[in-house]
């Protein structure tokens, strides 16, 4: 059986992506949760990832880390990873691609905390340029291939690429423009999404920076965790 590493709920998107795509998949597999507060250190980390980081995918003697790696490890041996229309396929691997490298300032200026809810004090136009850009690609991907999901009528890995995002805009109260508004609501309904919010929302512990950073970025409207 598969072992994934991934860290705190509320707080870890690049964790997020493979959890979800071998939730909502139903490819069993075993969830090992090193918090950041109990292993946070690099070396702690560096027991089961060579990078240090999560997530971290173990299959018997091998290891595949990096969330991208994950999915194309994990297509190889599960057919429903990516459409299976070869232009959906393409479309949906070029837009994972972009999540995986771009939108830094959606990541920097809205960091990921699944129990907030923040009024930011401004919205940058970087900010706004991400967002416009989004909604552009989802709409796309809607349009194109005919919904509900991005690639199509069903969830697969270009979701879970986007997954925090979704998480992202209803922390920050962030909207997007045509059918790319209902898709966030969409992705948020999940049973895996619902899952993963309903244990972040009892993690107790707080990572300080990081709360200190949102802080700082806008108003706390609310703080639904334990």
């Amino acid at each position: 059986m598969y072992k994934l590493f991934i860290a705190n709920k509320n707080y870890s998107s690049w964790s997020l992506r493979p959890w979800l795509l071998l939730t909502e998949l139903g490819i069993e597999f075993e969830e090992k949760l090193v918090s950041f507060a109990d292993g946070g250190s690099w070396e702690k980390f560096r027991e089961f990832s060579p990078t240090g980081q999560v997530p971290c995918l173990q299959d018997g003697a091998r290891t595949i880390w990096e969330s991208l790696a994950i999915v194309e490890y994990l297509a190889e041996r599960h057919a429903t990873v990516w459409p299976d229309d070869d232009d959906a396929r393409a479309w949906a691997r070029s837009a994972a691609a972009e999540m995986h490298a771009g939108f830094s300032a959606l990541r920097n200026l809205c960091p990921m905390t699944v129990g907030l809810r923040i009024r930011l004090h401004e919205q940058p136009e970087v900010l706004q340029g991400d967002l416009d850009r989004l909604a552009e690609l989802w709409n796309e991907g809607l349009s194109r291939i005919g919904g509900p999901f991005l690639a199509g009528n069903a969830f697969t890995a270009v979701d879970a690429f986007f997954a925090p995002v979704a998480f992202r805009l209803q922390t920050y109260g962030l909207s997007l423009t045509g059918a790319a508004q209902d898709y966030t609501g969409h992705l948020l309904e999940q049973p895996g999404m619902q899952a993963w919010q309903a244990a972040a929302l009892v993690e107790s512990w707080r990572e300080e920076s990081h709360e200190e950073e949102i802080a700082a970025l806008g108003e706390c409207l609310a703080d639904l965790r334990g």
